[in-house]
């Protein structure tokens, strides 16, 4: 069985349908690699593409995907309510099967190595590939985002990139990438536009600030539904389970008066993470992952 890994790729555009599929064709019907699903947030505006494949044919399509992505995207036009650095903002891969944390690091080096001699793009390595301690949390990279990223990045001793240019892209910004475990990215909506009720509930959840360690979050407003979001990373959902989040998040929304509306998981999510779900919700006893009946079947 060959190696696989996956890549879940972050393009700061979700509003323009066709700029979405020129970058998402990158990855339909190319050797070695298998697009598992892409979904876009115009609030957001920003596209999560989820494709799995082998290295070598998973660092031609991502390569591919950067340079499309640097001819369609302005960065000095863009706007959206998730924090964003580049056109291509994140490049994360993850090892799957026969795959190590180490392997996808390797893919990850040599994926920006070539993105960044081919267009010019800086890439800064984050997570498991980081190549100092304050690089390894990816909002530290991002603070500043696109608009203020030129400027941070004249400290050469603390922001010069791992690869590529000095400085950012004009159009394009820079990009993080690395290699890191699966995360869960949960976002939880809420029935009020007071984005200070959503701070506040962010602020009790998030490790930062105190919540759940492996818990990354951020409020943000969602103007076409005029609610709030509790937009996050579940970075271990192991230690930091779905189910536990998000009743503290509806343990905090009873202290404002405030219902939650809805939930949504962004790209794919392990099979795991549901059943530790329906577990505890249905209080089901001695439950194996053996009784699903595709998991079976797979």
């Amino acid at each position: 069985m060959a190696m696989l890994l996956e890549c879940v790729p972050n393009y700061s555009e979700g509003r323009d349908a066709a700029k979405v599929e020129k970058i998402v064709d990158c990855f339909r019907g190319k050797k070695g690699v298998k697009l598992l699903d892409y979904s876009s947030d115009a609030d957001h505006n920003r596209t999560v593409v989820t494709v799995i494949g082998e290295p070598q044919g998973l660092r031609a399509a991502v390569v591919e995907s950067v340079g499309v992505a640097l001819q369609i995207i302005d960065m000095t036009k863009h706007r959206g309510q998730h924090p964003r650095m580049g056109a291509v903002d994140v490049i994360p891969f993850i090892p799957i099967k026969d795959a190590t944390v180490e392997d996808a690091d390797r893919l990850a080096k040599a994926t920006a190595k070539e993105a960044s001699e081919k267009f010019g793009q800086p890439f800064f390595l984050y997570e498991q590939s980081a190549s100092a301690p304050h690089r390894i949390n990816l909002a530290d990279i991002r603070r500043g985002q696109f608009e203020g990223m030129a400027e941070k990045m004249s400290d050469q001793t603390l922001w010069k990139p791992d690869y590529g240019p000095t400085t950012i892209h004009p159009t394009g910004g820079v990009t993080a990438i690395g290699a890191r475990p699966p995360l869960v990215a949960f976002n939880v909506n809420l029935a009020t536009s007071d984005m200070e009720i959503a701070t506040k509930i962010v602020h009790a959840i998030r490790h930062i600030n105190g919540g759940f360690r492996y818990c990354k979050a951020l409020p943000v407003e969602l103007k076409e539904r005029n609610i709030v979001q509790v937009s996050m990373n579940l970075t271990d959902y192991t230690k930091a389970a779905v189910y536990r989040v998000f009743e503290a998040i509806k343990t905090e929304c009873r202290r404002y008066g405030v219902n939650v509306i809805g939930s949504e998981v962004v790209g794919l999510v392990p099979m795991k993470v549901l059943i530790d779900c329906a577990e505890y919700y249905l209080q089901i006893e001695n439950f194996s992952s053996d009784q699903v009946l595709e998991g079976r079947l797979l």
